[in-house]
C-alpha cells in the first residue's frame, strides 16, 4: 500500500501540518483567493479532505488592491493550551527590486497576524496584528510553556541580502502582546533565501527547518540546529535534508519548504511544496502542490537526506477523479469555490436572488486588483473539461459573461458572451497572456441565438479548447483556434511579478460601463478524465 504524491493536487502550499490526537490538519496559503487560508485534514496521512477556510470576514482580511500572488502567504498552524492557533501574512505590496538593471530599494509590506479557534472548523477570533518586519510567521511553543513567533526578516536596502535572517521574539498567547526585543538567530547557509521557518525540540537539541534556495528549481529544504533557542545554529553538515534542485529529471520539481510532524507511533514525516512541469512546456499548469513523506533521525539526531518520492509507504493514497456537478441550489457557495480579494461577496454574488442559479453582477473587468465578479475552482489534474449554462443579455460590448480559465490579471482566457455595436449577441475568446509587454486577443466572433447557452473548455496538458451549445441535445460546436493553456502557469509571466497560485477555472461577468449587469449560472461541471500525469 502506498501514498501517491502529491497529496494535495493543484492546492498551493506553503504547508504547515500539525497532529492533534488521531488528527492531522495541514494549511496552506490562498494569496488573493477569498476566503484565506485552506486547511485539509486527513487520519492517515494519504486521504485528505477540506475542513476550514478560517479567514472569512472582513474584520479578519480585505485584499482589495493587493498585487496578483500576494495577500495571504505561507500560514502556520499549532495546537497548544487547548486550542488551534493560525499565523499568517497579508502581502500588500511586492515591489521591484532594481532600478534600472542596477540593485535598488525594494519596500514591501508584510503584516503578520493571530488568530485562534477552540475548534478546526470553528469560528475563528479576529486578529491580532503581531509585527510586519517580513514574511512566513510559524509560532513555537517551548517546553516551558512560552511561545515564540518566528518570521524571515526583509531587509529592503540595497547594499544588503533581502533575506536578513530568521527572527524570534516571545509572545503571550493570553493577548498576543510581543514580549522583550527580536532577535536574528539564523542568518541561513550559502543557498540564500531563507525563508519559512519551523523550530522543533528534540533530545535537548532546537531544530529549525528552514526554506532556502528560492522557490524555483533551486528550491530545498535546509536544517539547523542548537542547544538554546537563540543559537548559535550549526548548519546540516550534509546538505538540504530534501531537495530536487541537482535532478532535473525527477517528477517532483521545485521542492521545498517544508514542516515535520510525528505520528503517534514516533514517525516523522515531512510534508512539502512541489511542482510538476508538463513534459512538454516544462510549466507547472498546477502551481505549487503540497506532498508528504517519511523521513529518518540518524544516530547523531540529524535528519537524513532524502530525495522527493511520488511513492511512499503508507495507507492506499490514491486519489480518484475528481467529478463534481455543483448545482447552485443552496444559499451557499460550493466548498470548492473562491472568489478574488474581496470580504463582500453579495456585492459580486447571491444564490437566493434568482432560486437554483448563482447569479454574478457585473463588476469591474476580471484583471482587476479589487472587485471583481469571479468565482471560481482550482484545476487539479492536467486533463479535464469543465462545462456551465448561463443566461445572459448584453447590451453592449463593455458587459460579458461566461467561462474562464485564470491565473491572474495578466494569464487568462475568457469564453464569453457580449454585443456588438447593434447590440447583437455574440461569443468571443479574450485572451490576456504573459508574452512580451502582455498581449490582449480576441477572437473573431460568434454570433449566437437568445435564450440560455452552455458553454464549455476542455484542457489536455499544454492544448486548450472552447465549445457551446444553445441545446441540451444539441452537439458542441468547437472554437476553430486552440489556445495554450501552458501559459497559464508559475513560469510564464511578466519579469518581475510574482507567480504563485496555479491554475482555476470558473465563470465570471464584467460591467465596463457600471451598471452592473447580472448573468445567471444554472450550473458548474468540472470533470477529471484521468489520473495526474506521472
Amino acid at each position: 500500500m502506498t501514498i501517491r504524491n502529491p497529496i494535495l493536487r493543484g492546492f498551493n502550499p506553503d504547508p504547515s501540518i500539525v497532529r492533534v490526537g488521531g488528527d492531522y490538519y495541514i494549511a496552506t496559503s490562498t494569496f488573493e483567493w477569498f476566503p484565506g487560508v485552506q486547511i485539509h485534514h486527513s487520519r492517515d496521512l494519504a486521504n485528505w479532505s477540506l475542513a476550514a477556510r478560517p479567514l472569512c470576514r472582513a474584520s479578519q482580511l480585505d485584499m482589495r488592491g493587493n498585487p496578483d500572488s500576494c495577500g495571504v502567504w505561507a500560514s502556520d498552524l499549532s495546537h497548544a493550551h487547548g486550542r488551534f492557533h493560525l499565523i499568517y501574512t497579508d502581502v500588500k505590496r511586492y515591489g521591484r527590486t532594481t532600478v534600472d538593471g542596477a540593485k535598488g530599494v525594494s519596500l514591501r509590506d508584510f503584516h503578520n497576524y493571530w488568530v485562534w479557534s477552540d475548534r478546526i472548523d470553528g469560528e475563528w477570533s479576529d486578529p491580532v496584528h503581531l509585527n510586519s518586519s517580513g514574511f512566513d510567521p510559524a509560532l513555537f511553543h517551548d517546553d516551558d510553556g512560552r511561545s515564540w513567533l518566528l518570521n524571515m526578516l526583509w531587509d529592503h536596502r540595497p547594499d544588503r541580502k533581502r533575506f536578513g535572517g530568521i527572527v524570534a521574539q516571545e509572545i503571550d498567547l493570553t493577548t498576543g502582546r510581543m514580549i522583550g526585543e527580536r532577535r536574528v538567530i539564523f542568518e541561513g547557509t550559502p543557498l540564500g533565501f531563507t525563508e519559512g521557518p519551523h523550530l522543533y525540540k528534540r533530545n535537548g537539541w532546537y531544530h529549525l527547518l528552514v526554506a532556502e534556495g528560492g522557490t524555483e528549481r533551486g528550491h530545498a529544504v535546509v536544517m539547523a540546529r542548537a542547544r538554546s533557542l537563540f543559537g548559535p545554529y550549526e548548519a546540516h553538515p550534509d546538505g538540504p535534508v530534501l531537495t530536487a534542485r541537482d535532478r532535473p529529471d525527477a517528477a517532483l520539481q521545485r521542492t521545498g519548504h517544508g514542516d515535520l510532524v510525528e505520528t503517534p507511533e514516533g514517525e516523522t514525516w515531512l510534508a512539502y511544496l512541489c511542482g510538476r512541469p508538463l513534459p512538454a512546456s516544462d510549466r507547472c499548469v498546477l502551481g505549487r502542490e503540497t506532498a508528504i513523506q517519511p523521513m529518518l533521525w540518524g544516530g547523531d539526531d540529524w535528519l537524513r537526506p532524502a530525495a522527493p518520492q511520488l511513492e511512499v509507504p503508507g495507507p492506499a493514497g490514491a486519489t480518484p477523479p475528481i467529478e463534481a456537478r455543483d448545482a447552485f441550489t443552496g444559499p451557499d457557495l460550493p466548498m470548492a469555490f473562491q472568489w478574488l480579494r474581496t470580504p463582500r461577496p453579495e456585492r459580486l454574488f447571491s444564490l437566493t436572488e434568482r432560486a437554483g442559479h448563482l447569479r454574478l453582477y457585473g463588476r469591474e473587468t476580471i484583471g482587476s486588483l479589487f472587485e471583481q465578479a469571479l468565482v471560481a475552482r482550482r484545476q487539479q489534474a492536467f486533463r479535464y473539461h469543465a462545462e456551465t449554462s448561463v443566461e445572459f443579455v448584453p447590451e453592449h460590448f463593455q458587459q460579458a459573461a461566461g467561462l474562464v480559465c485564470y491565473y491572474n490579471s495578466t494569464k487568462f482566457h475568457f469564453l464569453h458572451l457580449t454585443a456588438d455595436d447593434a447590440g447583437r449577441r455574440l461569443l468571443q475568446v479574450l485572451s490576456v497572456l504573459p508574452i512580451g509587454e502582455g498581449a490582449t486577443t480576441l477572437s473573431a466572433p460568434i454570433y449566437v441565438d437568445d435564450g440560455p447557452i452552455a458553454l464549455r473548455v476542455e484542457v489536455d496538458h499544454e492544448a486548450m479548447r472552447f465549445g457551446f451549445r444553445s441545446a441540451a441535445d444539441a452537439a458542441w460546436q468547437w472554437l476553430g483556434e486552440t489556445f495554450d493553456a501552458s501559459l497559464l502557469s508559475d513560469e510564464a509571466t511578466l519579469p518581475g511579478l510574482p507567480n504563485f497560485t496555479g491554475g482555476f477555472v470558473g465563470i465570471a461577468c464584467q460591467d465596463m460601463s457600471g451598471g452592473g449587469l447580472a448573468a445567471d449560472f444554472r450550473y458548474f461541471d468540472y470533470v477529471e478524465q484521468d489520473e495526474p500525469s506521472r
